[in-house]
């Protein structure tokens, strides 16, 4: 017998029972779950049908639901199917610091995935389209963006939608005074009780609004789109590991027959909590979205 064939052997084994590689560790998101137990997810309190609050206060929508399928992908990658399940409601305002101070892990709700805010956070594949326009009452003779000159609107604080009011061609001489909500609900009661003409904000969220409140017939959506935007889940920036696994996740269920499934859910049939259908089919540029899953900003 070759003498040398034992300690062969030896080396052999020890290679294959070694512990992983520095390479192979866990860093960044997937290292602070491993660490503390628990995942904190954020959302929204009333970005109908996006991440809003149920009669029981719980948050649901459609944005919670594929975020449900991240965190079963984070159980199954740390191998931690009792992984604690945090939530955690943030705003326009906050999402953004909460989620770059480490309060929360991931965000879902509606919020835009502009070039600008990448320098900031990074996204996963986007989710969902809008067009950015405004919401007015019916009997209030507003048909264009144009017509709002020297009038009061209100829009969400830390949204993108003043911006582009200013910067839209149309618009450029157009003066409006604008009153902040905090949130997407107390934004659309400014319009209700006519302290503003107009609520400037994501069509999909508008119509949302609308159908939730008291006389939706009183309201419209002006046909007139400041910019389409994309939506995705937002995560920490320069974190390659949690983003490669949400990528995954995502590509896989965007592709999937579950994704239609989850649209037509939330888009397509009765939401709660007052059972209204939004009857908002699924766009081309959307299906092309999920046929080739991309985290373009805007």
């Amino acid at each position: 017998m070759n003498k040398a064939l034992p300690a062969l052997l030896g080396v052999a084994l020890a290679c294959c029972f070694a512990p992983p590689s520095q390479a192979q560790d866990l860093t960044g998101t997937l290292k602070k779950i491993k660490e503390t137990g628990q995942i904190t997810v954020a959302h929204r309190e009333s970005s109908i049908p996006f991440s809003y609050l149920d009669d029981k206060q719980q948050p649901i929508g459609y944005s919670m639901d594929i975020c449900a399928k991240v965190v079963d992908a984070v159980k199954a990658e740390l191998k931690m199917p009792n992984l604690k399940v945090v939530y955690q409601p943030v705003t326009s305002s906050n999402r953004i610091p909460l989620l770059q101070n480490g309060t929360i892990d991931i965000e879902c709700g509606s919020t835009t995935n502009s070039v600008e805010r990448q320098k900031l956070v990074a996204f996963g594949p986007t989710y969902f389209r809008i067009q950015v326009t405004a919401a007015v009452k019916k009997s209030s003779n507003i048909n264009s963006l144009a017509d709002l000159n020297g009038k009061n609107i209100s829009t969400t604080s830390g949204t993108t939608a003043v911006p582009l009011l200013k910067a839209y061609e149309k618009t450029k001489n157009v003066d409006v005074k604008e009153i902040y909500g905090k949130d997407h609900a107390e934004s659309f009661l400014l319009l209700a009780e006519d302290r503003v003409v107009a609520f400037v904000m994501d069509d999909i969220l508008l119509a949302g609004q609308i159908a939730n409140s008291r006389s939706p017939g009183d309201y419209k959506i002006l046909n007139e789109s400041l910019r389409a935007e994309p939506y995705g889940p937002m995560i920490r920036k320069d974190d390659p590991q949690f983003k490669a696994l949400l990528d995954k996740t995502l590509t896989a269920l965007y592709k999937s027959p579950e994704m239609e499934r989850i649209y037509n859910k939330w888009y397509m049939s009765p939401i709660p909590p007052k059972g209204v259908n939004l009857n908002f089919p699924m766009t081309p540029q959307l299906k092309a979205d999920f046929a080739a899953p991309n985290d373009k900003g805007v």
